[in-house]
């Protein structure tokens, strides 16, 4: 099973963007596990806010492999605990198939987005910057992998 992380717009912050290439790192030892970046859209301020979750909805569609298992993050979606999110991950790991994260724009996604996911996430009731989330979220994979391996990172 390979992991994807789909994420609108390039990640502000070199503290940030240092944590998230820890994580990523960390992850690739357990599964295989690639960020694929959407470039912010150009002129967007001349957009609606629905022009511009369709523009970037058509970009995340094109990046994601036909047969993969896709997860918005969604404040609509289910939250889980970290530890069910790892026996959820274990679960697909078994099915064979890729599962393709994505986090979307400031305006969320396009109705065609939605209608391609299989499974909607929230990290929180709680609204948290996209920068923020895109690095808890590498966290919670990696805490994820630890438990499936039953190694000391995460703690009852």
């Amino acid at each position: 099973m390979k992991l994807t992380l789909i994420l609108v717009g390039k990640t502000d912050g070199k503290l940030y963007a240092e944590a998230i290439d820890d994580y990523a790192k960390r992850i690739s030892h357990y599964t295989p596990f690639n960020i694929k970046v959407i470039p912010d859209l150009k002129n967007s301020k001349s957009l609606s806010e629905k022009q511009q979750k369709e523009k970037e909805g058509e970009l995340i569609l094109k990046s994601i492999e036909d047969k993969s298992l896709v997860v918005l993050l969604d404040e609509r979606g289910k939250e889980m605990r970290s530890i069910e999110l790892a026996a959820w991950l274990e679960n697909k790991q078994l099915t064979g198939r890729n599962v393709t994260f994505v986090i979307g724009g400031p305006y969320g996604f396009s109705e065609a987005v939605y209608a391609r996911a299989d499974f909607k996430l929230s990290l929180s009731r709680m609204t948290f910057s996209h920068q923020m989330v895109r690095l808890v979220f590498t966290e919670q994979i990696y805490r994820a992998c630890t438990i499936i391996k039953n190694e000391p990172y995460h703690h009852e």
